[in-house]
């Protein structure tokens, strides 16, 4: 059975890309896949800085590399700062892209994220698009924008939009039928 991972930039409660990461892993889960939701406060980093390696590497680092190489499918959830992913998925990223060896390897990677404006998170997901493939990563075509947030979900965690509902169909299925070969 594949085995999946999901994670939201956004640790603050009421995150609606927490609400995202939930929804996903539920979808996942419906297509056979077992899931196991990470939350990075769970993962203690302090902001990157090359001068701690390679003596004071966060074990939290380490642990995430290793659930990363061990996982089929990671869907991450990234709210939009000033047009970039989340600083804590960017410091995430920085900390497990210097673990050997690589944790972007294996995994098919999904992205999604959820903002307060209309644009739903498109400049950051493509940022994050973007850092991910340069670190080796095989990231999913359909890109999961969805915003405004406050309108995006109904009661149950689920979006409202039938475009969007769209897309986490086809991110689901391309999630789970997509190989690294």
């Amino acid at each position: 059975m594949p085995t999946a991972l999901t994670l939201s930039g956004s640790i603050r409660t009421g995150s609606y890309n927490r609400l995202l990461q939930a929804h996903i892993g539920r979808k996942l889960e419906a297509a056979g896949v077992t899931v196991t939701a990470l939350d990075l406060a769970d993962f203690d980093m302090p902001i990157f800085n090359e001068d701690l390696e390679p003596d004071n590497v966060p074990e939290a680092a380490v642990r995430l590399a290793e659930l990363w190489r061990s996982h089929d499918i990671i869907f991450i959830a990234s709210p939009e700062y000033n047009g970039g992913a989340s600083p804590l998925i960017i410091n995430t990223l920085a900390w497990v892209s210097r673990q050997r060896p690589s944790p972007f390897q294996h995994a098919i990677f999904g992205i999604g994220g959820v903002s307060s404006g209309k644009y739903g998170t498109i400049w950051g997901l493509s940022h994050l698009r973007e850092s991910l493939t340069k670190v080796g990563a095989l990231v999913v075509p359909t890109l999961l924008g969805i915003g405004p947030a406050s309108e995006a979900f109904d009661e149950a965690g689920a979006p409202i939009e039938p475009a969007i509902i769209r897309k986490v169909d086809s991110m689901v299925k391309e999630l789970t039928h997509f190989s690294r070969g």
